[in-house]
């Protein structure tokens, strides 16, 4: 006797292969079961209320309306779990900032598909309409290829010319943008300036130090200076997300 899907998926590209990479992918997860496929963005704005969907792997660039416009339309309200399909990382930070569930880099792996399964059975599960801001994250590259770093994952950033060096966990990813442009993205997650060129994660700070300078210590070990034009700025923000 065949295992009853859980959650209902609808598929949409504007390219067959990917669609059928998606299923092939999705056939190792018997709680999943693919109930649709779309081409373009007007197809999925009638499948949606056709099929009214658990889980949309979404495209982000078809034909007329891309996936970002289906979104605004639709609002991120009535929308189901969305997981962003794309060739390029250039897009991550706003698909987060749509609420996406996840951001997927094609050609996409087993592992990292699976991971991205796993996440969303856990909130499905938890009847969680929308990601929490800690799911928030940015598309790295690796020697493994693209993947996503959650922002609860990274300790700071430091600017690197017209670049920016993400540290996570000991490790540093570089990054195509400037310090400037992922402050307006991550600054309301929980990021604060300590100078001009570094975004500290504030939950990652474990004590301030005043003396012989002032400097964040940071739970990695990592010790990153406080200008003194942000000496009051940084303390209070960090006063408030310990609260």
């Amino acid at each position: 006797m065949m295992r009853r899907a859980r959650w209902s998926v609808l598929v949409a590209d504007d390219e067959p292969a990917a669609r059928r990479g998606v299923r092939q992918l999705l056939a190792a997860f018997p709680d999943f079961a693919v109930v649709g496929e779309c081409r373009d963005g007007r197809e999925v704005l009638a499948a949606l209320d056709r099929l009214t969907p658990d889980v949309l792997f979404l495209d982000i660039q078809m034909p007329e309306i891309d996936g970002f416009e289906v979104i605004r339309r639709r609002t991120p309200e009535r929308m189901p779990a969305v997981v962003f399909l794309t060739a390029y990382d250039q897009h991550a930070l706003r698909a987060f900032d749509a609420e996406a569930h996840d951001y997927l880099v094609k050609p996409v792996s087993e592992s990292r598909f699976a991971a991205t399964i796993k996440r969303l059975a856990k909130r499905l599960d938890s009847g969680s309409p929308r990601p929490a801001a800690s799911e928030r994250g940015i598309v790295v590259s690796t020697a493994r290829g693209a993947t996503v770093l959650r922002l609860r994952e990274i300790d700071w950033i430091e600017a690197a010319d017209n670049y920016a060096r993400v540290w996570a966990g000991g490790r540093s990813y570089l990054l195509r943008e400037s310090l400037d442009q992922l402050e307006r993205r991550v600054g309301a997650h929980g990021f604060a300036r300590a100078h001009r060129q570094a975004l500290i994660r504030l939950e990652a700070v474990r004590a301030l130090r005043t003396a012989p300078a002032f400097v964040a210590v940071l739970a990695c070990g990592t010790h990153v200076p406080v200008s003194r034009r942000r000496r009051a700025a940084f303390s209070a923000a960090l006063r408030s997300s310990h609260r």
